[in-house]
């Protein structure tokens, strides 16, 4: 099976691959699954600070023997280090674990500040989140300097609402250069990809399989996406899986994806996810948008996410 090394052009006039790896979850899979990855024809890997991931990444990334202009790395800034004063000290520690002296892209992970420190989830007496008081926007301009300086070749964010970005875009100089938002055919989200379209914003799809992950409890008596009778009879069109389907459906809007697997069959399998899907394949997925969205810390995080989005339980 072959696939396509689809790219897409940023607003900063930078390449990002159409097909990322993510790597969230199972840190210690994490160094293996990057290696199989590379080594499959991966060239963007996507991490966060958060995720505990960025070492193993970078130790990939330094025995694959590949150029390091030759992969693109993303990862993401946590919410205990918006203040301004912070986040450079952020980025530092994760070029650090990376191995490098640059990120090609370097993501605002949310949009709520947690309580300054060193706890990446600060608590209160109650177990409650404590969160900080730094707004994005300023979070975001001590970012705008970090691509200034040349460690963050591209500066976006991640898990905005519309009128969050919109407002981030009139007060800050830098237009984002990415958004990454939970997306998938279950939660396709056209209006709002067209308004980044509109923007000269690049989407990134994260959890491209929907309800995959077993910490969605959302997910829970829905069936699997890459299952759906829809994705499963285009892909035997094609010679493709209803997972590839979901892949190259993102794909066919000028989106990137970040599936993640540790099994090396489909690391590769997932990679093949890049072919051109027709125009009426696209259409036809259309008709199987459930507006579900599986990821909302709103409770925990004590902020309230997406509230002008599909997918918001009201």
């Amino acid at each position: 099976m072959s696939h396509n090394n689809t790219q897409f052009t940023l607003n900063t006039g930078a390449k990002i691959p159409a097909i990322g790896f993510g790597t969230w979850q199972d840190k210690d899979a994490q160094e293996p699954a990057v290696t199989h990855a590379l080594k499959a024809g991966y060239r963007h890997i996507d991490t966060a600070r958060i995720y505990g991931t960025e070492a193993a990444v970078g130790n990939a990334i330094k025995k694959s023997g590949i150029p390091r202009d030759q992969i693109f790395i993303t990862t993401k800034l946590w919410n205990h280090m918006h203040h301004p004063d912070d986040v450079e000290a952020a980025l530092d520690a994760s070029l650090k674990d990376l191995g490098t002296d640059y990120v090609d892209l370097y993501l605002m992970h949310w949009p709520s500040p947690f309580a300054r420190g060193t706890e990446s989830f600060p608590k209160d007496a109650n177990g409650k989140i404590k969160p900080g008081d730094t707004d994005y926007v300023d979070t975001y301009k001590a970012m705008e300097a970090l691509q200034k300086s040349g460690k963050a070749r591209a500066i976006g964010v991640s898990n905005f609402s519309r009128a969050e970005l919109s407002r981030l875009i009139a007060e800050s100089s830098i237009v984002p250069a990415a958004h990454q938002i939970e997306c998938h055919p279950y939660l396709q989200q056209r209006e709002f990809t067209q308004w980044h379209r509109d923007q000269g914003i690049h989407v990134t799809h994260y959890s491209p399989f929907g309800n995959q992950n077993d910490i969605y409890d959302s997910g829970k008596g829905i069936g699997k996406l890459m299952d759906d009778p829809v994705l499963v009879e285009i892909g035997k069109k094609h010679g493709k899986s209803g997972a590839q389907v979901a892949l190259a459906w993102g794909i066919a809007q000028g989106h990137s994806v970040i599936p993640k697997s540790k099994t090396e069959s489909r690391i590769v399998h997932n990679l093949e996810g890049d072919f051109e899907l027709p125009a009426e394949d696209v259409e036809r997925i259309a008709s199987i948008d459930k507006k579900l969205r599986f990821n909302d810390p709103s409770k925990n995080f004590g902020w309230e996410f997406y509230q002008d989005l599909d997918g918001k339980k009201k």
